[in-house]
């Protein structure tokens, strides 16, 4: 079984939208990139952040702006999709039926303080679709009112959609915060059971240090950890979930 830690929304790049995402009334709200080179059908309005998206950016986008709406989030289910390089990593690291995407991104406070990594959703895969480089696909996938953007347009031929089981962060809790707090956003407190099972694009020792902390990679988007016989991962994936959920109990049944 595979954990991965997949980074999304709003960070200082240009490709990122030079923003962070804010934390609004104790919630994560994680703001989709924006899209200049890909067609989408969602603009920030759409998905009722225009406000949120001028403020998080100091007005480079706004409300009428497109954005690339992924993940996608709809009544307790989730939709991922990704290509090119990053699809390679995945399938090069055998993710997909069983496996859970962690969603983190860069937060803030809404005047743009404490600027951390956190985790603020899960996708359990029950599926992985192949659209394709031309999907050409018209109807919504089964669960979503919206149209995923990678069934727009033209992609890479080994375009992928994960769906399952998921849902966004009901809280900003300290148990999905992942940048330790005297440190930069980059500087992750870890379990102790995650340098031993490994986490590709972190190989070299000195990333890892003795206190529990690791030095995150500043690049790559997906980050692969296979927790098969390990022990410990699982009552741990348990808890996010159930945190991020906000349910009393867990509500995976993998393992």
């Amino acid at each position: 079984m595979k954990i991965v830690l997949s980074r999304k929304g709003l960070d200082s790049s240009d490709q990122g939208g030079r923003g962070i995402s804010p934390i609004v009334n104790g919630r994560p709200i994680s703001i989709p990139i924006p899209t200049r080179h890909r067609p989408s059908g969602t603009t920030y309005d759409d998905l009722g952040l225009g406000e949120v998206v001028v403020h998080a950016t100091n007005g480079r986008l706004n409300g009428a702006s497109y954005c690339h709406h992924d993940p996608m989030f709809e009544a307790g289910r989730c939709a991922f999709g990704q290509t090119g390089a990053a699809q390679s990593h995945l399938s090069n690291n055998g993710v997909g039926v069983g496996d859970v995407f962690l969603f983190f991104g860069l937060f803030g406070n809404l005047d743009r303080s404490d600027r951390h990594h956190r985790i603020f959703g899960y996708l359990e895969v029950e599926e992985a679709l192949a659209p394709g480089s031309s999907p050409g696909c018209e109807r919504l996938l089964q669960g979503f009112s919206r149209r995923h953007p990678h069934t727009i347009g033209n992609w890479h031929s080994n375009n992928t959609i994960y769906v399952g089981k998921g849902t966004t962060a009901v809280a900003a809790g300290l148990g999905l915060r992942l940048s330790a707090a005297d440190g930069p956003a980059s500087r992750w407190n870890v379990p102790p059971w995650l340098r031993s099972a490994g986490l590709t694009y972190h190989a070299k020792p000195g990333r890892w240090g003795c206190d529990n902390t690791l030095q995150a990679a500043a690049r790559g988007q997906e980050f692969v950890s296979d927790i098969s016989g390990v022990g410990e991962a699982i009552p741990w994936l348990d808890r996010i979930v159930m945190e991020i959920s906000g349910d009393e109990c867990p509500t995976r049944v993998t393992n």
